[in-house]
């Protein structure tokens, strides 16, 4: 059965927890880092600690992945959202892959600063996969054994500066700012017969309560499967190491469609650009200081329930 793992601050200190309702049982040991605890600890002695004895309500969420571990990402990976980026599904066959720095990692409920040189703040939902166990080298996962790979499930909220991951063609850059991660609340940790929910989750996001995104999981283009498979012929993984994979249709960022960008194509870069963010602009679904997303992702019985992200954006200062 899947269980849910915060990690708070009590006495300006972090610790970690056992999520039981609106209580919470603290677990006992120093655990420095995400990586650490899900070596350090399994669901069955988890599952088995003392009867919950803090309140949620009176402790700070932190985010449940620290910032050591890596923040890799996919990109365009929901048909719809492809077709919303300018792709063409049946041409773009790759899996696009990017990282975020790991100091953009905060809290399921950070304000999000806005830079005062970004114009387009744009979101994005997405499933967020954290690993079991190191990778080191080419390995074979399958959908038998991506229990021994996969250990919890988590919100990840991948915001985007626009005007400067599209016309600078910079993804890191774009995309890493300061509390442009929020993770959490908690983490889900899984069991095998758990994995199979990772096809038939259902994210949701809402701007001002008005619905943004709404999809479910099985449309998924590249699984985590598919992925891992992937990576472990790129880099290195360890325990802990985060993956977002993805968001689907319903940002704000608007692409011409191909003909549009075949003719912007001949023109000069300047005056290209220029039309792009002209056409920005008049996109209202971008975020504005004092808007309020909030982010959830569930199963329809319940079973998985990933909380639910709250994020004002705010000036920076």
């Amino acid at each position: 059965m899947a269980i849910n793992i915060v990690r708070f601050e009590q006495q300006n200190q972090a610790r970690w927890g056992v999520l039981h309702g609106q209580q919470i049982a603290p677990i006992p040991g120093d655990y420095a880092t995400t990586g650490e605890l899900i070596q350090g600890m399994t669901i069955s002695e988890l599952q088995a600690l003392p009867v919950a004895e803090l309140n949620l309500a009176d402790v700070s969420l932190l985010s449940p992945v620290t910032r050591n571990q890596q923040f890799v990402c996919q990109g365009a990976n929901y048909r719809q959202h492809m077709i919303e980026s300018g792709m063409n599904p049946d041409a773009k066959n790759y899996n696009m892959i990017f990282t975020k720095a790991q100091s953009c990692i905060c809290a399921a409920d950070s304000e999000v600063i806005k830079p005062s040189s970004v114009r387009f703040l744009d979101y994005e939902i997405e499933l967020g996969l954290v690993m079991r166990r190191e990778i080191s080298g080419k390995v074979t996962v399958s959908e038998q054994n991506l229990h021994q790979f996969i250990a919890a499930l988590v919100i990840v909220n991948d915001y985007s500066a626009r005007d400067i991951q599209i016309p600078q063609m910079q993804f890191y850059k774009g995309k890493s700012f300061r509390t442009f991660g929020p993770v959490g609340p908690w983490l889900c940790l899984l069991e095998a017969q758990d994995m199979p929910y990772l096809k038939k989750l259902q994210l949701k996001l809402t701007v001002n309560g008005q619905i943004r995104q709404n999809d479910s999981t099985a449309n998924l283009v590249h699984g985590p499967v598919a992925t891992l498979n992937e990576l472990a012929g790129v880099q290195d993984l360890a325990p802990g190491d985060l993956i977002a994979t993805g968001t689907p249709a319903g940002c704000a960022l608007s692409i011409p469609s191909p003909a549009k960008m075949r003719i912007a194509a001949l023109l000069p870069e300047a005056k290209k650009w220029a039309l792009f963010l002209k056409a920005q602009a008049a996109r209202t679904q971008y975020l504005q200081v004092g808007d309020r997303v909030a982010a959830s992702i569930r199963s329809e019985d319940g079973k998985i329930d990933l909380g639910v992200q709250h994020n004002r954006i705010v000036a920076e200062a």
